[in-house]
């Protein structure tokens, strides 16, 4: 039998780390991370235990790299689903909806992967491939939205986005959605229609201003 070629083990390679990360998400969503251990992961994934530690460094990074793998496919999807000739306004909408999406969708999986950012005696935030794809798309709205710095603005947007997903998570202090979107929107000028908006009218005192 001829030896694989480079190409053919690099997918492979791939395809392990997509069912790691989808492994790790689907098993943090069930039974939280303190309860997930990086074997239960191995076995869902169908690989050997060992094989993780070749493909991430800790449990730690696994999550984090999983959990923006999951928040960039939401987000590639939502904005897929856009019509070609969409507004920079409606595709800065739906990034915004699909993101904090995400939180209410996948709450666990989120609380953690925010806890383990924050915490600084479990090791600083990464820019991890995952994140760099989430950031790319993210910095692409924000270019055609007409952001004179796409990177300095995703830095405030991903701090907002962060804000937003902790007031609809925070245990025992949950915000409702409604007023956490009306303020991002009214960051970026949004109209509420825009995106998919929870109810059909802003809350009071929500809608935006024209942009200039």
């Amino acid at each position: 039998m001829a030896p694989r070629g480079d190409s053919v083990n690099e997918e492979m390679r791939r395809r392990s780390r997509r069912r790691i990360m989808r492994a790790t998400v689907e098993l943090v969503d069930q039974h939280g991370y303190s309860r997930t251990t990086l074997s239960d992961i191995a076995e869902r994934a169908g690989l050997a235990r060992g094989l993780l530690s070749y493909y991430f460094e800790g449990k730690r990074l696994l999550m984090q790299c999983a959990t923006h793998r999951l928040i960039h496919l939401e987000l590639s999807r939502a904005l897929a689903e856009l019509a070609p000739d969409a507004c920079p306004e409606a595709r800065l909408a739906r990034a915004i909806d699909a993101v904090l999406g995400v939180a209410l969708a996948h709450p666990r999986v989120m609380r953690s992967h925010l806890a383990l950012i924050l915490d600084p005696d479990t090791g600083a935030f990464v820019q991890d491939p995952e994140q760099q794809r989430l950031g790319a798309i993210l910095q692409d709205v924000l270019r055609e939205w007409g952001a004179p710095d796409p990177v300095a603005e995703h830095a405030v947007l991903r701090s907002a986005l962060m804000g937003g997903c902790i007031g609809v998570l925070l245990p025992g202090a949950e915000l409702p959605l409604p007023p956490i979107r009306a303020d991002l929107f009214r960051r970026y000028g949004l109209a509420w229609e825009l995106g998919l908006p929870p109810q059909p009218g802003p809350p009071a005192s929500a809608q935006p201003p024209a942009r200039s």
